[in-house]
């Protein structure tokens, strides 16, 4: 199973998570293929397992919030499926735009693009 977040990724996250008072805009894309979850995450602590970012469960509650990579990882090792890593995603807009949009439409949706951010429609 290739990782959930790559070295340039990483690197990027660490870089934004140095800077906890800015507005970053997502940089990476994480959902369960096979269910309702998706995480969109703009920064990482120093600590490397602490993920900052907008967490989204599939209960109309998306959030911004804390999510650890290593219970991440866990939980898709348990998975038929495991999380998966959207290598198309290109945040365009805060992470707070993103928040705001999902409050309204009780999921993670896709910004200035129409259509549903949730792979499963």
């Amino acid at each position: 199973m290739p990782p959930l977040i790559d070295a340039a990724t990483r690197e990027l996250l660490l870089a934004n998570g140095r800077e906890p008072e800015r507005d970053h805009h997502p940089v990476l894309k994480l959902f369960n293929p096979m269910g309702p979850a998706t995480w969109l995450i703009c920064a990482m602590e120093a600590d490397g397992d602490t993920l900052y970012g907008l967490c989204d469960l599939g209960f109309c509650e998306p959030e911004l919030g804390y999510v650890s990579l290593d219970e991440l990882k866990e939980v898709s090792a348990g998975l038929a499926i495991g999380l998966e890593r959207d290598l198309s995603f290109r945040g365009t807009h805060p992470i707070s735009a993103y928040a705001q949009a999902a409050r309204g439409a009780g999921r993670i949706v896709e910004l200035g693009k129409g259509p549903d951010m949730n792979p499963r429609g």
